[in-house]
């Protein structure tokens, strides 16, 4: 990672070359020049928030004539290796603060790039600002991710992109700067996609200051292993990352296959069963059947959005107990199970719903099985 460079060219930049933003102060007194983009802005105000620029304005610095440099717009100037775009969504967090009336997916780029910069730049108060604001998004406890996943549902209808980014945008920028705590909500979040959708990637948002070009936004990936399509447009999962996908995919479905097997195929009923006397508790096990009928559509290999969330799958099997919009032919009705059978399922629920979110960093290949050494399974003693 290149740090500033005061005075770094061998001559003075032409500022006609250069465009520039609302962020060209007349009482500003440097020059920040990122590739074709200048900002004359405060000393200042870089000094005070940031660690680097603090150093590297305290550090002793030869006067432009002395270094055989001329002024910009009568000031120094200092050239910078980043994105014009990213610079400038830094500079309004730092004069403007970084806030959000209304949380939307359209928030992420500004986030993103003041993340980037806060982190290169030691800015701590934005960058956990921003860090925060991620694990809203992509929460790392099952309780947050309840509200969140409530939070995108409106009147029934379950709409989380217009919320939050799409998750191959959090999986590259969380693998860019070790975030690693926020990989597992993104990766179950992407697996919810249908194999199509999985591939296909994450529309890229157009820049502030478009000066990126595709070969630059695939370097910002790690080890360049991101793909960036050929219409510029389109960001593609690394093939390793796209091959934890699919197999996390799996790994949610299948376990939602074992909980069937286990608590809902032949599930015998609570000891207080309140339909024991009728005909050996019948209309308990034909709601248990009818659940498992409901949950069986989220385990085929072509199951997606909410059909591929063993999450949301097992908190519908609960709330399918107490509905009363089902049909019987005739007129609208809800399932006869009693309530003592009912809260045993759902104890078995919330259990199963905690053993799945523990196991989301494993099923990604993020975390090893327990029992695992190396990947490889322990081997019991007789």
């Amino acid at each position: 990672m290149q740090s500033p460079t005061m005075f770094a060219c061998p001559a003075t930049p032409n500022l006609q070359n250069y465009k520039t933003t609302d962020f060209w102060f007349a009482d500003g007194n440097v020059v920040l020049l990122a590739r074709n983009v200048a900002f004359k802005v405060h000393r200042g105000q870089l000094v005070r928030h940031s660690d680097v620029f603090h150093d590297m304005f305290s550090l002793p610095q030869p006067s432009p004539a002395e270094a055989g440099q001329g002024l910009i717009d009568g000031c120094p100037w200092v050239e910078i290796y980043d994105d014009p775009s990213d610079v400038l969504h830094l500079l309004r967090a730092l004069y403007d603060g970084l806030y959000f009336t209304t949380p939307s997916a359209g928030d992420f780029c500004a986030v993103a790039a003041v993340l980037r910069l806060s982190t290169k730049y030691l800015i701590e108060h934005l960058r956990r600002c921003c860090i925060a604001r991620l694990e809203r998004d992509w929460p790392t406890t099952l309780a947050d991710w309840d509200k969140r996943e409530m939070g995108a549902t409106t009147d029934g209808r379950y709409t989380p992109r217009e919320r939050f980014a799409h998750p191959v945008l959090l999986i590259q920028l969380a693998s860019e700067l070790g975030l690693d705590h926020l990989l597992a909500p993104a990766f179950y979040d992407l697996s919810r996609y249908g194999p199509r959708k999985i591939a296909y990637g994450a529309s890229i948002t157009p820049n502030l200051l478009p000066t990126a070009t595709a070969a630059q936004l695939k370097a910002r990936a790690v080890n360049d292993l991101a793909a960036v399509a050929a219409d510029d447009s389109l960001l593609k999962l690394a093939r390793p990352d796209l091959h934890a996908t699919f197999l996390g995919r799996e790994a949610a479905q299948r376990f939602l296959a074992a909980f069937i097997a286990k608590e809902l195929a032949g599930r015998a009923i609570s000891s207080n069963c309140a339909n024991r006397t009728h005909a050996r508790g019948h209309h308990c096990k034909e709601s248990f059947y009818f659940v498992m009928l409901n949950l069986l559509r989220s385990v085929g290999g072509i199951a997606s959005g909410r059909d591929a969330d063993p999450l949301f799958s097992l908190q519908q099997a609960v709330e399918m107990l107490s509905r009363t919009d089902f049909s019987d032919g005739t007129k609208q009705c809800g399932l006869k199970i009693c309530a003592s059978c009912k809260e045993d399922f759902s104890l078995s629920v919330a259990k199963a719903r905690r053993e799945a979110w523990d196991q989301i960093p494993v099923w990604f290949g993020l975390k090893e099985a327990a029992g695992e050494i190396e990947g490889q399974p322990v081997q019991c003693q007789a």
